[in-house]
C-alpha cells in the first residue's frame, strides 16, 4: 500500500527546500553577518535547520542525534555568529535528511493522528505546514536583509 500523504508532502517539502537550500548555499559568505535587529542571516539558517531536528523528534519519532547542540532555541544570544557557510549547509542538509527519514516511517495513519508536544497538540501533517511556513519567513526575512544592505553600498559608492 503506498502512503500518498508522504508522497504528497515529500513533493511539497522538496520544492521549499530544495529552493531554500540553493539560495542559502550560494550567497556569499560575508552575507550571513548582516543583520536587522539582534538576528544575523546566519543565525536563521541554523535556527532553521535546528527547527527541523525539534520537529523530526516531536512529530516523527526521529531522536536529534546526540552530536547535534541546539544553539539558537532560546533565540539570538549576542556574541554567537554563525559564519561559515559551509558549515552551516551541512548542518541544513543533515537535518533536511533527518527530518525526511522520520517522514518516510510514518505510516499513511499516523499523518493524521495528533501528537502533543511543546508547542501543543498537532498532527505531522499539520507540523509539516508550520515548518514550510517558518521555512518561508527566514527565507524572507534574509532576502530583505540582503536587499537592504545591498541598497545601503549601492547608494554609498555612487
Amino acid at each position: 500500500m503506498t502512503n500518498s500523504t508522504y508522497s504528497t508532502a515529500l513533493t511539497l517539502w522538496l520544492t521549499i527546500q530544495e529552493r531554500f537550500h540553493k539560495t542559502a548555499k550560494s550567497m556569499p559568505e560575508q552575507d550571513l553577518t548582516l543583520e536587522l535587529g539582534p538576528a544575523s542571516i546566519g543565525y536563521m539558517l541554523r535556527h532553521n535547520a535546528e527547527v527541523e531536528y525539534m520537529f523530526a523528534e516531536w512529530f516523527f519519532g526521529r531522536s536529534i542525534p546526540a552530536d547535534v547542540e541546539l544553539l539558537t532555541k532560546n533565540g539570538p544570544v549576542e556574541g554567537r555568529q554563525f559564519t561559515n557557510l559551509q558549515e552551516l549547509a551541512d548542518f541544513m542538509t543533515a537535518s533536511n535528511e533527518h527530518l525526511l527519514e522520520g517522514m518516510k516511517s510514518l505510516s499513511e495513519e499516523a499523518w493524521h493522528t495528533p501528537v502533543n508536544t511543546p508547542l501543543g497538540s498537532s498532527t505531522p501533517l499539520e507540523a509539516l505546514g508550520r515548518l514550510m511556513y517558518h521555512t518561508g519567513i527566514h527565507a524572507g526575512q534574509i532576502s530583505q536583509i540582503q536587499k537592504a544592505f545591498h541598497t545601503r553600498e549601492k547608494e554609498r559608492t555612487h
